[in-house]
Parts: C-alpha cells; structure tokens; sequence
C-alpha cells in the first residue's frame, strides 16, 4: 500500500471513530474530504400532509369522514409550507455537497378546486433553492410512486427522484420504473388513490470510477395491514436489476425495520447497512414527526431510511467513513407559516466513504 493509500485509510479510521449525531457546524465537508471518498445523500422531504389518513378515510364504511378529513389535511399542507423547508434542505445539501442525493415524496400537488390555480410543485422549487446557492443538480431520473385524485381538481402526484451533481457525476444510464409488483396489483385504486412503488437506478461515471446508485421508497404498511413480504420482493427486484454490478449503493427510506425480509434481501445480496456498520450501538432512528411537523421535541421511533453499499471498503478494514442523522436535533427548526417546523417528518442521512479502488482493492 503506497503512501496515498496509507493516508486514506488513516483518514478513513479518523473519521469513523469521530462520527457524532451531529458534525460540528463549522466543518467544510467538501473541503475536508479525503482523496478518493464518496458522499452520498438521502432524505424523504415529506410530502406534507398525512396521505395515510386520507387513504384510510376513504378505504372505510363511513363515508362522513372523507370531506372532513380532505380538509383538515389540506390546512396541514399550508402549515407546513414546502418552500421554507426546501430552503432547509438545500441549506444541507449545499453544505455537505453530495455527489447524489435520493429524494422520496417529491410531490406535485393540484389545488384548483380550492381555488389555487397554479399547481405546487416541489422540485422546481427546490432546484431553484440549489441554484439560489450555486449549485449544479441535475435530475438523474424520477419514477412516479403516487397517483391521487380523491376530488376534481384535488390531487397528488409523488416521486422518487435521484439528483447528482453535474460538476462531478456523468450519468451513463438510467433506468426508472415501477415494481412489477405493487399495492395497486393487489387491491387495486382506493377511492381514486393509485399506490405504486418503484425505483431510480443510474449508472454514473464519478472520477473516472463506474457506480451503481439507487434511489427507492417500498411500499410502506397500511394502517393494520403488514406488507413487509410485498418489500421484500420490491427488494429482490432492485438486487436483480443491480446484478453484480460493484460498486453499488442503495439509498431510501426502506419502510423496514433492520432484520427484516427487506434488508435480508440486501444482506444476501452483500449489501452493506452503514449505520450499522460505522455507528454500531448507535439507535439512528430516522422516523418520524408529527404529521404537522409541530413537535418541539424529537420522539422517533423507527430506524427505516437507510444507505447501503456493496464494494465500497477493504477487505481486511472494512467500511471506513462516516455518516450522519439530518433534521433531528432542535435547531434544525425553521420558521413556518404558523410555528417552527421540521425540514420533513423523516430525518435525512448523509454519507461519506473511503471508495474501494483508494483502499487497495483493484
């Protein structure tokens, strides 16, 4: 191992053994990251309101409800404004300058019948956040995972979308599409509602190194209903489109607890859960606020946003880097239109490693 080599991987020891919840304000990240490392992002931004009790409202007996519940979550999404928490999150994003950055819930929603006749759209808004910084985000691809339409002129549309930074990533190839099995497939629509899962993967040239990186959301349970065995064949159609590719990153907020059939699809497939890996003993829960984002205090409960890599590390070392919870401790607040609100009701998780190739393992 050369001297280069031997730098790297001491700096990849340092970082690890200094991993804490939160990295101190005044690190440059991009500055600061050693030759040969790898940061990637990924973060449910939240679509705003809570989209389960509308499904459900609509799925019961009780027909009574559905208005009232419509309206109620309508205000929700005023109250927890899209543009001051995309601001908050490209405020991240510009500070730690991932190479890609895997978005869940990037929603466009329809108000027309409410009498707002431009349609929220939270990607725009977002990449002009990116751009209000300087930055150079492009769309690597989106996949359409939501299609809600409970009213004329009240909908929903939601996307998985995976972003990469133009100045650093050649995309190479795409592919975007929907899970040959869904939600949808099963029950079919609820009262105008299309629950369709799927996934991001693009096959990017960063540095002169190939990767392949995903950005996926598998269909969460519903209330009383467990669809962990629907995530697990979500996940082996990711591990199979992936193939042997090497080295390969997946990225999202998962709906599964570790240990379940999900993340043994990815364990199997020699995937890498990072969290555990660098931050063992840590809980990392990433899951969730208030539905109205309202909560002055952090209460999750669920670690289900991952980052897992395959072909990233040494093969005596290990996984070297570090990794971080986003938009989990107070001051991450910002401003609403009514109270302090959360960037999103899941926290972000921001990564960085030591890439295989730095490490020794050509």
């Amino acid at each position: 191992m050369n001297v280069l080599r031997t730098a790297a991987l001491l700096a990849g020891l340092v970082l690890a053994a200094a991993c804490t919840d939160r990295e101190p304000a005044g690190i440059d990240f991009k500055a600061d990251a050693p030759p040969g490392s790898i940061s990637v992002m990924t973060w449910n931004v939240y679509v705003g309101t809570d989209v389960d009790a509308i499904i459900e409202a609509l799925a019961d007996d009780d027909p009574t409800n559905d208005l009232p519940t419509l309206l109620a979550q309508l205000d929700t999404l005023f109250l927890t404004d899209w543009s001051a928490r995309a601001t908050a999150i490209a405020d991240e994003i510009a500070r730690r300058q991932p190479v890609a950055v895997g978005l869940q819930e990037i929603s466009t929603f329809d108000l027309s019948a409410v009498g707002i006749s431009m349609p929220l759209e939270f990607l725009p808004i977002l990449e002009d956040a990116l751009a209000d910084r300087g930055l150079n985000y492009a769309v690597a691809g989106s996949v359409l995972n939501i299609f809600a339409e409970p009213v004329p002129g009240l909908s929903l549309t939601d996307y998985d979308v995976l972003l990469v930074d133009a100045d650093r990533v050649t995309v190479l190839d795409v592919e975007a599409r929907t899970f040959g099995l869904n939600l949808v497939d099963i029950i079919g629509p609820i009262g105008g509602i299309e629950l369709r899962r799927g996934f991001v993967l693009a096959r990017v040239d960063i540095s002169g190194d190939e990767y392949t990186i995903v950005s996926t959301h598998p269909e969460p349970d519903l209330g009383e209903f467990d669809f962990s065995e629907l995530r697990a064949a979500q996940a082996m159609e990711i591990v199979g489109e992936i193939g042997t590719a090497t080295p390969a990153i997946v990225m999202g907020d998962l709906n599964d607890d570790p240990g379940t059939p999900m993340y043994q699809v990815f364990a199997g497939a020699g995937f890498v859960d990072t969290w555990a890996e660098l931050r063992p003993g840590a809980v990392g829960f990433t899951c969730c606020h208030l539905s109205s984002l309202s909560n002055a205090t952090v209460s999750f409960d669920e670690r289900i946003d991952y980052v897992l890599v395959r072909g990233i590390g040494h093969p005596v070392a290990g996984l070297q880097g570090r990794i971080d919870i986003l938009g989990n401790v107070p001051a991450d607040r910002i401003n609403g239109p009514a109270y302090p609100i959360w960037p999103s009701d899941h926290a972000g998780l921001w990564g960085e490693f030591l890439q295989a190739p730095v490490l020794g393992m050509n």
